[in-house]
């Protein structure tokens, strides 16, 4: 298999196995039933090949989560075609329901606290080099999760400790002491997404505040993470100047690396794509970023947070 990089994910887009706990999708955000016709630098290739399959064969017998799958990712067939993937941890649904994710919402199972060793063994099986964690949101727990967070991460480098690290985590509620635990056992990359701009966050993540996930990356940087990395949807319905003063926002916080692709309405009950962003806007978009100051702006129509991860270790 492809050395290059796997992903261990947190945050958003999810869907897999099924499950006996009641989920809900978002409906409450419905406000168009059609989906719009994508332009021709929208198109993916089907999932197909030999490591393809070999990986979901790994994926199925380690009992893993993916937000490939989940989340509907349109990269999935380039990524495990090629022996990637992203995993997510604590389990499959999330607590919240923002309004542009495919992860299931509902009441999350208990934790399996085998899951970072199970994480861990697969990460060493396929001898990746690079690997990027990120997980549901669990806000039914007193700390976010965080402990199978730093399980995960101590699991991985026991046992793999060539492997370098991505975290992409949640706000954990802004909560300092979660927020800290992970900048001790010191990822390589720690990851937190804006996701869109401060006008349109109460819209596209209903319990997510915009100051707070600026203050969570504040504080990723404060207690000693070397790079810090968040990314942006683009086509919700924000403005190109909105899209700059976010941008702008995040170097405010010594954000290091950024992405910005475009938002894909995962079905028909979540909010609608306003318009498709074409290349040229994205090129010019990674032009004004590297303009204030980032280190690395990986911008494209199918740019996702984790795509291309390993070349984020400037």
């Amino acid at each position: 298999m492809n050395k290059s990089i796997i992903d261990i994910n947190s945050n958003c887009n999810k869907n897999t196995e099924s499950i006996n706990t009641p989920v809900t999708s978002n409906a409450s955000l419905v406000e168009k039933k059609t989906f719009k016709k994508k332009p021709r630098w929208l198109r993916v290739k089907l999932p197909t090949g030999k490591k393809f399959r070999d990986l979901r064969k790994l994926v199925d017998s380690h009992r893993l989560h993916t937000i490939c799958e989940s989340g509907n990712c349109p990269n999935m067939g380039e990524c495990w075609g090629a022996g990637t993937a992203t995993f997510m941890i604590l389990g499959n649904i999330c607590t919240r329901s923002c309004g542009f994710c495919a992860v299931l919402t509902g009441k999350p199972k208990q934790l399996d606290w085998s899951e970072p060793e199970r994480v861990a063994r697969s990460v060493k099986l396929m001898n990746i080099k690079h690997c990027v964690i990120t997980s549901v949101d669990r806000d039914d727990l007193e700390d976010g999760g965080s402990q199978m967070w730093v399980n995960t991460v101590n699991a991985v480098r026991r046992l793999s400790p060539e492997t370098t690290l991505e975290t992409l985590i949640p706000d954990f509620k802004g909560d300092v002491n979660q927020i800290k635990k992970i900048a001790v056992v010191n990822p390589e990359v720690v990851s937190h997404n804006m996701e869109t701009v401060e006008r349109l966050t109460k819209k596209v993540r209903i319990q997510a505040k915009y100051k707070r996930s600026l203050f969570v990356l504040k504080t990723l940087k404060e207690h000693g993470v070397k790079r810090t990395k968040s990314g942006l949807m683009l086509g919700l319905g924000e403005t190109y100047q909105e899209v700059i003063s976010s941008m702008q926002d995040l170097r405010n916080m010594n954000v290091d690396i950024l992405t910005l692709g475009q938002y894909l309405q995962p079905t028909t009950k979540h909010i609608p794509v306003h318009r498709f962003v074409s290349p040229e806007e994205f090129k010019q978009l990674k032009k004004e970023g590297l303009d204030m100051g980032f280190k690395y702006v990986e911008s494209g129509p199918l740019v996702r947070s984790s795509y291309h991860a390993e070349k984020h270790l400037f």
